[in-house]
Parts: structure tokens; C-alpha cells; sequence
């Protein structure tokens, strides 16, 4: 979204980014070159290049560009193809470079520890500073590619609804996004590895991601009192010059912009395709948008889940994904399941796909797929067996790149058909 002060209502505006590696071609190795690509476009080292309604920008490494709505968009139906054309535009240019854009999650193969190369340019003092506390050659800091949906409010009430809202979502938002199963060259044993490594790579301060789930809160004043001076008031003694104590810092699963009036939500892994991106942020949208309209149960029930048990929740969702077991009662009834018995994530998903509203024809058939194959790592977990050779790692993650540059869905039968295993 852009940083320009506008107040939007619940639902008037979606701002979407996603963000991509920029790697060899051939051997997938990540080259540090973002700033390469922007000076190619514009001339300069700059931190955003705009194109009316789709930016480009840096990230805190340089091998990770990150696309971005450059206004709240009032609609995501249109969304996915202007994403895709920016896609193609980006890997035409990198061409010279003998590089191409990669998608999902993680990196399967990258070592953070000796390929990391911070942004060097704008705003660079603050990477500087992350790095200095906390070191960003890891996993969780330079491996890691994340699609984030911004969502507005107006006014405290309405920022209420909103996050209790969001909340309650974020524990199964990976049952259908989860891309992330291989660090290292080997499968981890997770769906979504990147969440994993995500919410331990602060641990030198705890209060700053909490346990992702944020804590119930009903207003801005009790957010900032009861989230961000907390975090703030813990990071001063390693940052004397007061850098990194803005809402930025907070690493919850999602949180709470106030400079733009919106929440952020940063627990989905980029997909294979921005159609997919798209789909999973129209399914998780109209998820939020019944529950913050109390369609199934007040707000208040909604701030009575505990945040430890929805952590738990999420903990085991990014392990089993949609077979995960809930069999909390309280918290399947806010989202109006009326049988007394358990359900997994997937039956829940379905359920709630099926009173979707705003859905688009393209993003219900790839829900279906979703829900029918398995989400991206599930299906990257099926393609390449219990244990993988590194070339068929290469050569999967090569297709899915292909995906990514033409636009279209992973489905294991057309990859088998085409290609064998190294």
C-alpha cells in the first residue's frame, strides 16, 4: 500500500505484495542483482519504481524483489494480470544477467549463511541495524518469500473488528498457502518451513513476534500499550539511536500499519503463479470479511479464543496443513460449523469456500485444486518422494519457475508427464 496518508472503510481497498528471488537460470543460485534490475529501469539506486497501479521495490536482501500494488486496490479480480505482466517484464530484463524470478516460500537449496548480501542503498541503515542485533544470514531472514495483504479500517471500532477478524484466520491461512517444505536440500518434515524458521529468527527479543498470533486488542491505544511499547521498550538497549522502533518492528503474523491505517497479514507463502496469490488472498478476504461482520458470532467471542491455543493451532497447521484435526468447539463455531464433531482444516475450508463471496471464476477452480491436490508444498512433497535427489530438487523448482513466468497452476500429473527425475 502506498505511504500516503488515506482513510479507507472495512473492504474499500486491498493493498498486495508479493515478493520473488532472483536466481541463475540454470544452477538456481541466488544473485544479489535487485538493484541492478531498478538501476536498469530508472536510472538509479532507488528503493521503489512506480507504474501507475503496480510498483516494484527492494527488500532487505538484494537477491528479492518485491511487487506491489502501488494504491489500495478497490478490486482483486484484475489483480493477478497486471502481477503476471510484471512477472514477464522483470525476467525479460534479467535475461542479460542469465536470471529469472523463483517462486515460492524458500529457497530449497540456498545457504544463508555465506550467499546473503544486504540492500545497499536507500533506507540501508535500517537493515544495518536488524543485521547488527540480530544478524540476518539465516533462514528466517534472508531465505523467505511472503505474500502480504494490507487491509484498511477507519476508525477504532472498525480496527477492532478487523483484527479480531484476522485473528481468527491466521492459523489456517497455510493449510492453503504452505510452499515451503525443502531448506538445505532436504525436506524438513513441514508444510510451511518458511512460518517456522520465520517466528524463531527474533528469539534474542521474544516480544517482538510474540507467538505470531497477535494478542486480542480492541482499540489503538490498548494496541500500542500492550504490543508496541513492550517490543520498543525491550529493543532500546540494542538500538541506541532509535531505528528500529517504529510498528515496522513488530513481527506478529500480522500487524497493525497505523501510518496507513490497515493491517498487514505476512503468514502466506508466495505461490507458483500471482492467479494463485490471488485466489488464496480472495479466500482468506472473504473469510475475514463474514467474521467482521459477525456474520457467525460476535467480535467478542472472537477476542475470547486464547491466543496460545490458536498458536498451537498454527504450530501443527504448518506440519499437517489441511488434515490438522480442530476440535476446539469454540472456535469452530465462530466460523458457523454447526456439527458438534471435529473437522479437519480442510473440511472447515471447504465449508467456508463454499459461502465465499467475491470470489472470481479463476480463483474458485485453483481453491478447488488446492483443496483437491493439496496446497504447494503438499504437492511438491508428493512430486519428489521421501527423499529427493538434488536434481530432481533443480529441475522441480526450475518447472515451477516456469509456472511462475507463464502464468499457471503446479499439478503434479502434467509435471510427471513431461519430465523425469534426475
Amino acid at each position: 500500500m502506498s505511504s500516503e496518508k488515506k482513510v479507507l472503510h472495512l473492504f474499500e481497498g486491498f493493498g498486495i505484495e508479493l515478493e520473488y528471488m532472483i536466481v541463475n537460470k540454470e544452477s538456481l543460485q541466488v544473485l544479489p542483482i535487485a538493484d541492478k534490475l531498478i538501476y536498469d529501469e530508472v536510472g538509479a539506486y532507488v528503493s521503489d519504481v512506480e507504474f501507475g497501479k503496480i510498483a516494484w521495490s527492494n527488500e532487505l536482501v538484494q537477491h528479492v524483489v518485491e511487487l506491489k500494488t502501488q494504491e489500495p486496490a478497490n478490486t482483486l479480480h484484475d489483480l493477478a494480470g497486471q502481477f503476471q505482466e510484471h512477472v514477464q517484464k522483470i525476467n525479460g530484463m534479467l535475461g542479460k544477467y542469465d536470471a529469472m524470478l523463483l517462486p515460492t516460500g524458500a529457497h530449497p537449496f540456498m545457504d544463508p549463511f555465506t550467499e546473503t548480501v544486504l540492500w545497499q542503498h536507500e533506507y540501508s541503515a535500517v537493515y544495518e541495524a536488524y543485521n547488527n542485533l540480530f544478524d540476518c544470514r539465516g533462514h528466517g531472514w534472508s531465505n523467505l518469500q511472503s505474500t502480504h495483504i494490507n487491509l484498511p479500517f477507519a476508525n477504532d471500532e472498525e480496527f477492532a473488528r478487523l483484527h479480531a477478524a484476522i485473528r481468527l484466520v491466521l492459523p489456517i491461512i497455510p493449510a492453503l498457502s504452505a510452499s515451503s517444505p525443502i531448506l538445505d536440500g532436504k525436506l524438513t518434515g513441514l508444510e510451511d518451513t518458511r512460518i517456522e524458521v520465520y517466528r524463531h529468527n527474533q528469539q534474542k527479543i521474544p516480544s517482538i513476534a510474540g507467538k505470531v498470533i497477535p494478542e486480542p486488542v480492541t482499540s489503538r491505544e490498548q494496541y500500542e500499550a500492550d504490543i508496541l511499547q513492550p517490543i520498543y521498550a525491550d529493543v532500546a538497549p540494542y538500538d541506541p539511536q532509535g531505528v528500529l522502533q517504529d510498528e515496522f518492528l513488530n513481527s506478529r503474523g500480522a500487524i497493525a500499519r497505523f501510518s496507513r491505517n490497515a493491517i498487514e497479514i505476512r503468514l502466506i507463502d508466495i505461490q507458483e503463479c500471482p492467479q494463485a496469490d490471488i485466489a488464496i488472498a480472495q479466500a482468506v478476504i472473504s473469510v475475514v470479511k463474514a467474521l467482521a461482520a459477525e456474520k457467525w458470532c460476535s467480535i467478542q467471542s472472537l477476542n475470547q479464543i486464547p491466543t496460545t491455543w490458536l498458536a498451537d493451532l498454527l504450530l501443527q497447521v504448518i506440519k499437517t496443513g489441511q488434515e490438522t484435526v480442530i476440535e476446539n468447539s469454540d472456535y469452530l463455531s465462530c466460523f458457523g460449523w454447526s456439527s458438534e464433531t471435529a473437522c479437519t482444516v480442510k473440511e472447515l475450508w471447504s465449508q467456508l469456500l463454499l459461502e465465499a463471496t467475491d470470489l472470481d471464476t479463476s480463483s474458485i477452480e485453483i481453491l478447488k485444486q488446492i483443496l483437491t491436490h493439496g496446497n504447494l508444498a503438499k504437492r511438491i512433497q508428493n512430486t519428489l518422494g521421501g527423499a529427493p535427489k538434488e536434481g530432481a530438487i533443480l529441475q522441480l523448482y526450475q518447472y515451477l519457475a516456469a509456472c511462475l513466468q507463464n502464468g499457471y497452476l503446479f499439478i503434479p500429473d502434467a509435471y510427471a508427464k513431461n519430465f523425469t527425475y534426475l
